[in-house]
């Protein structure tokens, strides 16, 4: 099922916003193959970034490997991968190699730099990316050093996603024009994208310092507060009327914090709020302020987080497996994704892959007997 049934993707595989692209399509419904190396290990079921696709493990550095690439190529709508520039072009499977198999391929290439550029060629990870793009110095306490967001702006957000956007932008464009195109998706233009808002506010009194804005923990009403039992809460109090709840709930001195807007007053109404939160425990502030219009919740654990009643109410995580883990998102009224199966060891379908494209079970083999594809 899904909104992407009947649309094969072949995906090199890679690690972090790769898999997570290849996780996004393949949740919606595409058939998506993942390429492996040869000799290549893993776990069935753990790995959730590899969940719902087939596994055919490849020696590329064979010629036969690589046409046995091309050859799935033929039978594919896209194919994305997540190499340094040049890479697949060595290899013998970049962009010009297989439209000249399928015209109609739409090939996506995931980097962090992108594909040209003065750093284009070096080696980064997300904090390298969201640093350049303005992301990282904004998040992090006032006079205190950027603190990274795990890798979700770079790898995931502006990375992983905006390449499946752009891989289901190019499908969609190719159905009607009958021809296929490279889609350059680079963390650092994503993560820049991200900061979209940001931009608009450079002139309108935004500083461009941390912790000093509305949403960056510069506010009262826009912050995390530690609890009595050491735990935390947010508050996202920022319309008046919102404002003027959290003011009753916490049972702070509504004439002392009137001046909701007036950044003058906001280093001295956090410190009242933080001892005022550390007076009761998480639970208990639950049960004042959860479900009203204060915009709040509490600050859940990976661990706690699939044992919220919300979250249990809506299935927004699933177990499979034994592995706990987020459900496909978003949701459709009626081409529902869902999750077909845990992660496949590299290798495990090579046999049946190759013999869904035509291939001969003599051939295959023989390749197998060569080394250039290998099942589990």
């Amino acid at each position: 099922m899904g909104p992407l049934q009947g649309f094969r993707v072949i995906e090199l595989a890679g690690i972090g916003p790769g898999p997570f692209c290849g996780m996004m399509l393949s949740d919606m419904g595409a058939e998506v193959i993942r390429v492996d190396r040869v000799g290549g290990s893993g776990r069935r079921g753990r790995d959730v970034l590899a969940r719902n696709r087939r596994s055919i493990a490849v020696d590329l550095k064979q010629p036969e490997g690589v046409e046995v690439v091309l050859k799935l190529v033929e039978t594919a709508d896209a194919l994305f991968e997540g190499f340094r520039p040049g890479v697949t072009e060595r290899l013998g499977i970049g962009p010009d190699d297989c439209q000249a198999r399928n015209e109609r391929l739409v090939y996506g290439r995931m980097t962090g730099w992108g594909q040209e550029g003065p750093i284009a060629h070096a080696a980064g990870h997300d904090i390298n990316y969201i640093g350049l793009a303005g992301a990282l110095h904004a998040i992090g306490e006032p006079g205190g050093k950027p603190v990274p967001p795990l890798n979700l702006i770079g790898d995931f957000g502006g990375g992983g996603m905006l390449l499946a956007y752009g891989m289901v932008c190019g499908m969609l464009e190719a159905s009607r024009s009958g021809k296929g195109q490279v889609i350059d998706a680079a963390m650092v233009d994503g993560a820049a994208s991200l900061m979209a808002m940001f931009f608009s506010q450079v002139g309108r009194g935004f500083k461009d310092q941390r912790g000093a804005n509305m949403l960056d923990g510069g506010t009262h009403f826009y912050n995390t507060y530690e609890t009595k039992d050491g735990k935390y809460v947010c508050v996202g109090s920022i319309e008046p009327q919102f404002y003027a709840e959290l003011v009753e709930k916490s049972g702070v001195d509504a004439s002392k914090f009137s001046a909701q807007m007036d950044a003058g007053q906001w280093v001295g109404y956090k410190e009242e709020l933080a001892a005022v939160f550390k007076t009761k425990t998480r639970d208990e502030w639950c049960d004042i302020m959860e479900g009203s219009d204060v915009c709040f919740a509490p600050v859940l654990s990976i661990l706690e987080a699939p044992q919220h009643p919300h979250n249990k109410h809506r299935s927004t995580f699933v177990e499979v497996d034994g592995v706990v883990q987020p459900a496909p998102a978003p949701r459709f009224s009626r081409t529902a994704a869902a999750i077909s199966h845990p992660a496949r060891i590299p290798g495990e379908d090579t046999l049946g892959v190759l013999a869904d494209i035509g291939m001969a079970a003599e051939d295959i083999g023989a390749l197998q007997e060569r080394g250039v594809v290998q099942a589990a």
